[in-house]
């Protein structure tokens, strides 16, 4: 739907944008992918971590975006990195 696929897009956008930002990373890498009724996107990056949702509403707000349409959002940045955000989404055939 529009509205998943909104929500996708979002979060590459978002992620491409932190890891432009802030990352200090040489390489960035999107991964799309769908499997039955639900769509995963994973943004990853080879930065130097630390990304925490806390520090900034950006995160927060794509962690709100994807609950609003009962997906999932989760962001793993251990500092000195990698990080890797990964949202899951329902997308009906």
């Amino acid at each position: 739907s529009p509205v998943i696929e909104a929500v996708a897009y979002f979060v590459v956008s978002e992620g491409l944008a932190n890891i432009a930002k802030h990352a200090q990373a040489s390489q960035a890498e999107v991964i799309v992918s769908r499997a039955g009724d639900r769509l995963h996107v994973i943004v990853t990056d080879d930065g130097v971590g630390g990304a925490d949702p806390a520090r900034g509403s950006g995160l927060v707000g794509l962690t709100r975006r994807a609950a609003s349409v009962d997906g999932t959002f989760d962001v793993t940045s251990p500092p000195g990195g990698p990080t890797l955000l990964t949202v899951d989404l329902p997308c009906a055939r």
